[in-house]
């Protein structure tokens, strides 16, 4: 996760100790936050739904109206920008991190890959205990190969974002095109058994590939009853289901094509960051332009591509030919919403909310996992699971955010840091550090800082992203 961290320069070595409250850059926590509770808005699906319905309301939460409309909106402008944010800050935060460290001789190799690793196990406890969707652990991962890159030029981070974004659009428009022939094959299959003719060993295979494609994308309503009742068949029966998807996701390799996606928008923070963008430190012009710009182009191409996707029925096939545009859709509209908050931090509006934003995202560790607390308990140990709407979902969703935006603030009037960030930032230093805020006034200021720190939700967180 992106770090605060000051500097201490006594006599004899420099050392790094966490930053003070006062030199923190709101920008980036308010940022944060809206990043933070716009992953919860996509991953309550995850939690109150089958997976497929996330991508697919035909499967569970309703598939009309209200029902409708909602997945409509979130796919137009949250879908992936949330994430794409959180993600950007968590590139941005290596930078805030080392570039603090370096500048007073500070060797940040030690002290980054030991966050790091915390972060690692952080994120399959998380998965393996509360949420299968988690982002802790792929954006560990991925860190793992962000530190050689802290002193690349941003012309060259952006380059360098761009070729695995386009590396992602290519995977998506590869498995656009793999679907529509699994899908045609097993049409071949079945057309061949009706007329009674016999069905190579070729296509029993992709007849099987493809029943188990749709067991976990387009179940039947059966089976989405059977998998609701394993999510709340007790601790251990949710912990087995979690298991198995948690345990696919962590098998894969580092090349793996989602990673790509992490990639692509950590190297695009750490540019924004060294631009000037993330912190509002760009002109009202900036701002206004690249959420009209965003906005512009970014609207009209997931509408489209929602009208593609629901006047098919959701049909899979659709659905992943309309993938094939998502990272330049869902960049260009994470642009034009931090644009839009940026404007308003610049502008000194809604400074009650900008405020609470910031309070959650300097606990955004802390935040998010309790966001799985409170779901996993609420749709598994008490058995909500399958049971709302997707539109009542969205009211779920308001309420924890309303407890987060209140209780953030009233907690860091007496705290240091989130519970979380406090044990986090101990094991990192390997020591303890002050907890209460008066015990902290109590230790040397440092005499420089950074001033980021978030956590995942992707679902991330994240984390995280299931989404």
């Amino acid at each position: 996760m992106p770090d605060n961290s000051g500097i201490v320069t006594a006599a004899g070595p420099a050392t790094i100790t966490p930053v003070s409250r006062e030199e923190r850059i709101p920008a980036l926590d308010a940022l944060r936050g809206v990043a933070l509770l716009g992953i919860l808005l996509m991953n309550i699906s995850g939690f109150g739904l089958h997976t497929a319905a996330y991508g697919d309301p035909t499967v569970a939460g309703g598939a009309e109206g209200s029902n409708l409309w909602f997945w409509i909106v979130n796919h137009i402008l949250f879908d992936g920008k949330m994430r794409a944010l959180f993600s950007m800050l968590f590139g941005a935060g290596v930078l805030v991190l080392t570039e603090r460290g370096e500048a007073k001789g500070v060797p940040m190799a030690d002290i980054y890959y030991r966050r790091l690793f915390w972060l690692l196990l952080f994120g399959v406890l998380h998965a393996y205990l509360l949420w299968w969707g988690e982002i802790l652990y792929p954006y560990a991962l991925c860190g793992l190969f962000l530190f050689p890159f802290r002193h690349v030029r941003p012309k060259r981070l952006l380059i360098t974002a761009g070729i695995c974004l386009l590396l992602m659009t290519g995977f998506f428009v590869a498995d656009a095109f793999d679907r529509r022939d699994l899908f045609a094959k097993a049409a071949q299959a079945a057309q061949l058994r009706k007329e009674g003719k016999p069905v190579s060993d070729e296509l029993k295979k992709l007849e099987e590939k493809h029943a188990n494609f749709l067991k976990e994308n387009k179940p039947t309503p059966a089976q989405v009853k059977e998998d609701s009742a394993r999510w709340t068949g007790g601790f251990l029966s949710a912990l087995k289901r979690r298991a198995e998807i948690v345990a696919v996701w962590h098998s894969v390799p580092v090349y793996f094509p989602f990673n790509f996606d992490l990639f692509g928008m950590m190297f695009l923070g750490m540019a924004l960051f060294r631009l000037g963008v993330l912190s509002a430190a760009r002109s009202v012009k900036f701002y206004a332009v690249t959420a009209l710009v965003g906005y512009a182009s970014g609207i009209p191409l997931h509408a489209y591509t929602a009208s593609l996707v629901v006047k098919s029925g959701f049909d899979p096939v659709t659905l992943a030919f309309a993938f094939t545009p998502y990272e330049f859709g869902r960049v260009v509209l994470a642009l034009a919403h931090l644009s839009v908050l940026m404007l308003v931090m610049k502008a000194g509006l809604l400074r009650w909310l900008t405020s609470a934003l910031a309070a959650v995202g300097q606990m955004a560790f802390t935040n998010y996992v309790m966001h799985s607390v409170i779901c996993a308990t609420f749709f598994y140990t008490l058995g909500w699971h399958g049971k709302l709407q997707r539109i009542e979902l969205l009211y779920f969703t308001l309420a924890i955010w309303t407890f987060q935006l209140i209780a953030s603030p009233l907690w860091l009037r007496a705290f240091r840091f989130g519970p979380l960030e406090w044990l986090w930032r101990s094991l990192t230093y390997w020591k303890r550090q002050p907890f209460l805020l008066a015990a902290a006034a109590a230790v040397p200021a440092a005499s420089d800082a950074a001033a980021s720190d978030s956590a995942e939700p992707a679902s991330g967180t994240a984390a995280a992203d299931g989404e």
